[in-house]
């Protein structure tokens, strides 16, 4: 516990102000000062989605040197200052490698597949993990990152593409201390905050599942009532000024919430089956901890629905296009190629 404590005066604010709940919050326009002597790392990125590719701009506007790696060479080629690779080993002198993949496959490919990361990192490297997977996994990989002599970090985000580009997204980190000392002077330069999850690497991704589940169900529930306002006689644009601006104003109320006012599933911050994972995911580590989850149950359900609509490219705010479809009620024009 001593050693872990004392992550935290590595990225601690410059005001030197101490923070009980072992957290650090900073600008998203705050940039990584090297520590006396050591110079800056050199820093890989793989899996260039809307959330690496936001990364590696970020990355690359704080002057880190940044390698950037994708099986698309079109999305390689587009991240403007980075240097392009077009295969993990020409990841092999990168101190820090962050990836960002969609699901534990993809994860465990780059990592442990033919000459992943495991085979390309140089002893002492540090492997940040951005994905949402399952803790399974992440502890897995862990492990076979610490046999190679390497460091895995999990710090999964919270925040659409939107907010990781402005560097308003919220890491929680968790992992060895002296991997997660050498990953957060990185990783403070992409979000507004850092959670520090502890040393189980699989804690940050239940966390993130967890926090997944609490936007999903928000997000049913918040499709439903709107539905219920509109069939009732009063506007969604009245109901949504009542709820959001008195009990209900958390950013997930008024951001997802605004997309189902006013019908905006289109482009997808994140596409359906990637939410129907983290369900799944979540609901998988409910069963291993014998706790019931009858909500987010009810909620999986209602994304398979969605998936049997054909809604795959939808965003998963969509939840409130179902609730109204289920309830009579008519919807945008600009959806009817879904019906």
């Amino acid at each position: 516990m001593r050693a872990y404590m004392s992550v935290r005066f590595v990225y601690e604010r410059q005001e030197n102000q101490v923070n009980q709940s072992a957290q650090s919050t900073v600008s998203p326009s705050q940039t990584d000062v090297p520590r006396t002597g050591s110079p800056r790392p050199r820093v890989g990125l793989v899996g260039l989605g809307h959330m690496g590719s936001a990364f590696a701009q970020n990355l690359v506007s704080c002057g880190y040197q940044t390698v950037v790696f994708d099986r698309n060479a079109t999305k390689r080629d587009a991240c403007a200052g980075a240097q392009p690779v077009d295969s993990l080993a020409g990841l092999s002198q990168c101190d820090i490698i962050f990836s960002s993949l969609p699901n534990d496959a993809a994860l465990s490919s780059v990592t442990e597949g033919h000459s992943g990361l495991i085979t390309v990192m140089k002893k002492g490297a540090v492997h940040v993990s951005t994905s949402t997977v399952s803790p399974t996994i992440a502890r897995h990989l862990a492990g076979l990152h610490q046999s190679s002599g390497q460091g895995y970090v999990a710090s999964p985000v919270l925040g659409n593409p939107d907010l990781a580009k402005a560097r308003k997204v919220f890491f929680m980190v968790a992992g060895p201390a002296d991997h997660v000392a050498s990953a957060v002077p990185v990783i403070q330069n992409l979000g507004q905050h850092i959670f520090l999850m502890g040393d189980d690497p699989g804690h940050a991704n239940l966390m993130k599942l967890a926090a997944n589940v609490m936007i999903a169900t928000t997000l049913e529930s918040m499709g439903e009532t709107l539905a219920l306002l509109r069939k009732g006689g009063i506007s969604a644009e009245l109901g949504f000024d009542v709820l959001t601006n008195s009990l209900f104003d958390s950013k997930v109320h008024k951001a997802y919430g605004g997309k189902i006012l006013h019908e905006r599933y289109r482009p997808a911050g994140m596409v359906v089956p990637l939410a129907l994972k983290d369900m799944r995911l979540a609901l998988t580590e409910a069963e291993h901890a014998t706790t019931p989850m009858p909500f987010a149950s009810l909620v999986r359900d209602r994304m398979v629905a969605m998936m049997a609509r054909g809604w795959e490219t939808l965003d998963w705010s969509a939840l409130g296009l179902l609730a109204s479809r289920d309830a009579g009620l008519p919807s945008d024009p600009g959806l009817s190629d879904l019906f």
